[in-house]
């Protein structure tokens, strides 16, 4: 994640079953018989990194994350695994590894034609990078955070709050640039729905992440009618079910790439 950013540990772990759910259909789909030495970038409070460790766990894991309170987080949770903090957009590995693991975290990385090539540099022959991204910029979650945010008092404070997040590429660009970068290519999109309490849970959601650059730079009071904004918008899109749950969709890039021999 960007270092720029002030990321909250329990902001993010409030929904820690439902951020968990792609990283374990990630790993399950990692086809490697074992592993030496692997990693998990953006790592967060080591949810994702516990999974890494529980699915090798003859290996040396670490993780890395810009974040002080996920690394603290982390490091409290898995206290016999190596955290490190860094900024994933200049690291380089020194090393080799098995897997290289990044969950919901390139997304905020600029120029993923570069990103990924210099990823793929850090794997063993053989070894596997596997990617988990956020695929729903196009969504009404998210068109309605870059909506208010041209329509309030704050329009110019927050006219570049869109550009946080990396563009995505297409299916075409990853298996491209991948191929490119001597791997073979694996890469699906699952959307995951989940059947949140209420409107105010999926602002809860996204206050740890998408909606993080336009409300953090805000006073108290504009962040309290943009977020009040937000969720006339977001109530508008996603109906109440009979239950009075609301079904949040999330649609999610999974890719695999795996370093030729």
């Amino acid at each position: 994640m960007p270092s720029h950013v002030d990321w909250n540990a329990e902001q993010y772990l409030r929904f820690e079953d439902e951020r968990t759910r792609p990283s374990i259909d990630l790993i399950q789909r990692v086809r490697l018989a074992d592993a030496r030495r692997c990693i998990d970038l953006g790592c967060g409070p080591g949810n994702s990194t516990e999974l890494v460790a529980a699915r090798f766990p003859g290996a040396a894991v670490e993780g890395l994350d810009s974040s002080p309170d996920m690394i603290e987080k982390a490091r409290k949770r898995l206290p016999e695994l190596s955290f490190v903090l860094a900024d994933l957009e200049s690291w380089e590995a020194q090393a080799r590894y098995d897997l290289i693991f990044a969950n919901a975290v390139l997304q905020w990385i600029p120029d993923h034609e570069r990103l990924f090539a210099r990823l793929t540099r850090g794997l063993t022959p053989g070894g596997v990078l596997a990617v988990q991204m956020p695929n729903n910029l196009s969504e009404p979650s998210h068109l309605a955070m870059s909506e208010v945010a041209a329509e309030g008092p704050w329009a110019q404070q927050l006219a570049r709050a869109g550009e946080a997040k990396a563009p995505i590429g297409s299916f075409s660009d990853y298996r491209r640039w991948l191929a490119a970068a001597g791997c073979e290519v694996d890469l699906w999109q699952t959307t995951y729905v989940h059947a949140l309490k209420d409107h105010d849970a999926i602002i809860e959601w996204f206050k740890s992440t998408g909606l993080k650059p336009y409300i953090d730079p805000l006073p108290a009071e504009q962040r309290a009618a943009f977020l009040e904004r937000y969720r006339e918008r977001i109530a508008r899109a996603y109906p109440v079910e009979a239950d009075g749950k609301v079904l949040l969709r999330f649609p999610r890039l999974l890719i695999l790439a795996t370093r030729r021999g």
